[in-house]
């Protein structure tokens, strides 16, 4: 037995504190499983070679839990250490064993999988343990089995051992402090989160598994019965989708791979991009295209970044454009340096150009779907378009390029292009100024009386609805000339679209004087503005509308964006129809609260039709009602 001291140093304590000094100590077991793995790879790039010519053996990892001497240990079949290796990779803590290898045979086929760091990664063990055993064999011919020993002091013992199987045994007594991890499901939850797509087989524990009888007995049915057997529970797959090549894969492939991502999610995805680069920049990867839910932050976090297989974080937005966060899958790269601040991320050369890269890959595959496809495009369309308008909204490059394929749909289900739409209702939905006017509703059921008086005009009126619409509109108006965006109800169609024709008004001013004072008194007049207007007799005796531009405002501050404008009051429209024959007949009651009774009639029956009748004044209106019938 020889005794020592770690030689820590003031020049290479630094790598340790930016590296590992995790506010997260589950971490740890991300680490020494990643260097087991390391070490497996080592070994099988070695036997591929020839440098290595002994049995490979059953290569895997596995993760041990000893409740008595409460201890975890990650075992692994690799390469191994002699104890001069232990001396130079975990004693002398400057150096790094993978960076070492990965100098030694770059650009030899393989050696880009080398995971981890070993002799840095290591000692992450110690955030959890009290004391850290290391026992290992080394790959060399001849070589003795040594442990080496500390309890998280520079002082450290080495001593040799009997051990027959070549590899490396971590074994970690457990501080009391630290007892969760001890505990079968949180160990199992670790594993599960950072090590499912390790390349090596990792192993934990045991799993029920159910066969058909050996023996081949039956049960009442005349059915082979089956039996339970307990098997090693494998928690990783070695080989998941994104390290294939796209032509091994099918959709099914795809689709199955996107379940084991997220099991517990009920939708399929719309469809998929691969991605496989290895210049100038290494990444692969798969990104499925969700169906996005109203709630656009609930979808955030679904894409998993990995290097080398190993899972880093589920936090991409440094790393991904803000509005490619709602795709779910996976990126892996090499490339991306791990470890450290969202400031160095947003700097670092090599995500801006992954980051350029994913966008391009994303806008082009959208392109070329509705190039290629257009029907099955549009079938499409309802659960891409709160994802394109977000985008269009946050990314100046993705912006220009979705003019093409961005699509809008009328209330007869029909798709077009903004500029297809543009050119069909150019001729007739044009504003005293010549503005083109694209009338929009946001929900035909609710707006149905003003829906239905367009179309009858011969109108087109586009479905919009989605919690970005108001904000991708606005956009919208600022990229493509002279258009404007009304919904239906902002105002009387005569206000919005010019007519040729004008109707005169039965009311005349003094008319119109008398019956305003009338109106405000059944109304709130600070929400409320009260006007006449000449309608047809067809339409209603008042409609109630909110203009464009407040009503967009407050849509715009209640999802972020609208903010600096300050806060807008509710107001409204109600326009009187001069011409109508309840109008006139307010104006022929015999006497004051007989006219005060049938505007208030007529008012409650405008809100009702908006939904804006309530609590009270809904209870009265109806009883009042109830009378009058």
């Amino acid at each position: 037995m020889r005794t020592g001291q770690i030689n820590v140093q003031t020049e290479n304590i630094f790598p340790i504190i930016k590296k590992f000094l995790y506010s997260d100590h589950e971490i740890f077991l991300r680490e020494l499983v990643s260097n087991a793995v390391d070490a497996t790879q080592k070994l099988k790039f070695l036997s591929s070679n020839g440098e290595f010519k002994g049995e490979l053996g059953e290569l895997k990892v596995d993760v041990i839990l000893d409740l008595v001497e409460k201890t975890l240990t990650i075992r692994d079949r690799g390469i191994g250490m002699t104890e001069e290796e232990i001396d130079k990779y975990i004693n002398q803590i400057a150096f790094s064993g993978a960076e070492e290898f990965l100098q030694q045979y770059k650009g030899q086929e393989g050696a880009e999988q080398i995971i981890g760091h070993f002799g840095l990664g290591f000692y992450s063990g110690f955030m959890v343990a009290e004391k850290v055993q290391i026992r290992t064999l080394s790959r060399h011919e001849g070589a003795k089995a040594v442990q080496w020993e500390s309890n998280g002091s520079p002082d450290y013992t080495i001593t040799d051992i009997e051990k027959s199987d070549r590899g490396t045994d971590i074994v970690l007594f457990i501080s009391e402090e630290s007892k969760e991890f001890l505990e079968k499901a949180r160990v199992s939850g670790i594993l599960d989160k950072y090590c499912k797509f390790l390349p090596t087989p990792v192993f934990f524990g045991t799993k029920t598994e159910y066969i058909d009888s050996p023996e081949g007995e039956k049960d009442e049915n005349d059915k082979i019965k089956r039996v339970a057997i307990e098997v090693e529970n494998q928690i990783n797959n070695p080989e998941p989708a994104w390290t294939k090549a796209p032509a091994e894969l099918t959709n099914d492939n795809y689709d199955a791979f996107y379940r084991e991502l997220y099991p517990t999610s009920f939708d399929s995805p719309l469809f998929h991009i691969h991605l496989n680069v290895d210049y100038p920049f290494n990444l692969t990867g798969i990104l499925y295209f969700p169906k996005i839910k109203e709630n656009v932050e609930v979808q955030r976090n679904k894409i998993n970044l990995y290097s080398n297989q190993v899972f880093i974080t589920d936090s991409v937005a440094e790393i991904v454009p803000e509005f490619l966060t709602l795709l779910h899958g996976v990126i892996d790269s090499p490339d991306i340096p791990l470890n450290v601040s969202r400031s160095y991320l947003q700097s670092d050369g090599n995500v801006k150009k992954i980051s350029a890269h994913i966008t391009k890959k994303v806008v082009d595959k959208l392109a070329d779907m509705f190039k290629k496809d257009r029907a099955d495009f549009e079938a499409k369309w309802d659960d891409l378009q709160i994802f394109a308008q977000y985008g269009t909204l946050s990314d100046e490059k993705f912006a220009e390029k979705a003019k093409s394929f961005t699509l809008v749909k009328n209330t007869a289900g029909k798709y077009y292009t903004v500029e297809e739409f543009k050119e069909k209702i150019s001729a007739l939905q044009v504003d005293k100024d010549g503005k083109t006017i694209i009338l929009y509703t946001n929900s035909p059921d609710e707006q149905f009386s003003f829906v239905k008086k367009a179309t009858d005009r011969g109108y087109e009126v586009l479905h919009m609805d989605g919690p970005l619409v108001s904000h991708w509109i606005s956009k919208m108006e600022q990229a493509i000339e002279n258009i404007s965006f009304v919904r239906v109800d902002s105002d009387t169609l005569d206000k919005l679209i010019k007519k040729d024709e004008i109707l005169p008004s039965k009311l005349s001013k003094e008319d119109e004087e008398f019956l305003k004072p009338l109106f405000e008194t059944v109304i709130n007049k600070d929400k409320f503005n009260v006007s006449f207007e000449s309608m047809s007799i067809d339409d209603a005796p008042i409609v109630i509308t909110q203009p464009e531009f407040i009503r967009r405002m407050m849509e715009q501050q209640k999802m972020g964006g609208g903010g600096f404008f300050g806060a807008f009051p509710e107001t409204y429209n109600m326009v009187v129809n001069g011409n109508h024959a309840k109008i006139s007949e307010v104006l022929s009651a015999a006497d004051t609260e007989a006219k005060t009774a049938k505007v208030k009639q007529l008012t409650d029956l405008a809100l009702l039709s908006q939904g804006m009748l309530k609590g009270e004044e809904l209870s009265n209106f109806i009883d009042r009602s109830i009378e009058l019938v």
